[in-house]
């Protein structure tokens, strides 16, 4: 997990404090004293910087691959968990008529109203239809078809040097105006987007607008932009580590995990699983209706 050096700053600003009391100004000028100590707290937050980067990257990274492969499950598996939905319905409904049981009628009631088309579904559809209908996958999926994989997204070395240099110097959180801030924001948005993509001639290009753009003005000491770039950095940590955490024990992202190598195999390893459920249910359905 990272560790970010905040504690580190304050007791390199505390031990210089010691240092002062004890050796008094004759060791050196107090304005050298004041400049090393600026030193020692730039360095900590240029270590800390680096590190925060890296993580954000590995974080990022990691969300993008369990998007793609909740999209390639839902692709692959989703219509025989819908199958196997509707077969138990079957079932349900098959034991029901012959046992005449209340409970047994009111469980295949319940089956049946979740197979029941839910409200809303032109939302749920999106990305998946458009004015002209149905996109090729959607269509794949839906009449068991082969499905084409979504494309792999796996930035290059090249991609996450220039992501890194990019989140370091455009942060929203370095602006000190509400404008400058809403501007970065927007830029960050679109170099999200172009690193998702691992796009690199993207990359580049927003490099190239942001160094041709207005720059930073300085509104407060080096000191006080220092402390304050050290207590962001603490604070986004923690937002990261949160939403690491969340993405790993997620559904998709701890089956991600199993196999991060080779997740089509992980897949078509579930499919032939869902396969043999498949042929057990056939079977029961088959039994009770004969």
């Amino acid at each position: 997990m990272l560790r970010v050096p905040v504690p580190y700053a304050g007791r390199v600003m505390e031990s210089e404090g010691v240092q002062d009391g004890a050796a008094g100004a004759e060791q050196a000028p107090g304005g050298e004293k004041a400049a090393r100590a600026e030193e020692r707290l730039e360095q900590a937050v240029r270590a800390a910087e680096k590190a925060l980067i890296e993580f954000e990257i590995a974080v990022e990274t990691f969300r993008i691959e369990v998007e793609n492969f909740s999209r390639l499950h839902e692709q692959k598996l989703g219509p025989m968990y819908a199958r196997l939905e509707e077969l138990d319905a079957r079932i349900l409904q098959a034991r029901a008529d012959r046992t005449g049981d209340p409970e047994d009628l009111r469980r295949a009631e319940e089956a049946r109203a979740r197979l029941a088309p839910i409200p809303g579904v032109e939302e749920l559809m999106n990305g998946w239809m458009d004015d002209q209908g149905l996109f090729p996958e959607a269509v794949a999926m839906l009449t068991d078809q082969p499905v084409k994989p979504p494309q792999r997204v796996r930035p290059s070395e090249e991609a996450r040097k220039l992501y890194r240099e990019l989140v370091r110097k455009a942060h929203p959180d370095l602006a000190q105006e509400e404008s400058e801030r809403e501007r970065r924001e927007e830029f960050i948005t679109r170099v999200n987007a172009a690193y998702a993509r691992g796009s690199v001639d993207e990359l580049k290009e927003l490099a190239e607008e942001w160094a041709a753009g207005p720059q930073l003005k300085r509104a407060r000491s080096a000191a006080e932009e220092l402390y304050a770039r050290l207590e962001w950095l603490s604070q986004r940590k923690e937002m990261l580590t949160v939403l690491a955490k969340e993405l790993e024990e997620s559904a998709i992202g701890s089956m991600l995990r199993l196999a991060p190598d080779d997740p089509d195999g992980l897949l078509d390893e579930i499919a032939e699983q869902l396969r043999a459920q498949l042929a057990e249910r056939e079977a029961e359905l088959a039994s009770l209706l004969a």
